[in-house]
């Protein structure tokens, strides 16, 4: 087991595409996508009622966090959204996850 970053952004489906290019710039290759994300009292940019966001999870080894952060919130300064990281523990070996 070892530590990892869990990165999570909600914005704008229509922005979806720049975000992801800014994780993969920063290193980070994979992803998930939920679409049609609606929620209350996370910022006043995303109009949560409407279900055109998307919620974005990736996970990255801490060393990249500074890249990834440098990547994306220009993004989200520019185009809306909130992005939330924390630590959290990946249970495959460091062998596993370079490989992905």
């Amino acid at each position: 087991m070892h530590i990892v970053k869990r990165i999570e952004i909600i914005a704008n489906s229509i922005e979806l595409g720049k975000i992801l290019d800014g994780l993969d710039k920063a290193g980070v290759h994979s992803h998930a996508v939920i679409r049609n994300v609606a929620g209350k009292g996370l910022r006043e940019d995303l109009d949560m009622t409407m279900l055109d966001n998307v919620y974005i999870i990736a996970f990255c080894m801490p060393e990249l966090l500074k890249t990834v952060v440098e990547n994306i919130r220009p993004l989200l300064n520019k185009f809306g959204g909130a992005c939330y990281i924390s630590d959290s523990m990946e249970i495959r070996s460091v062998r596993c996850v370079a490989s992905l």
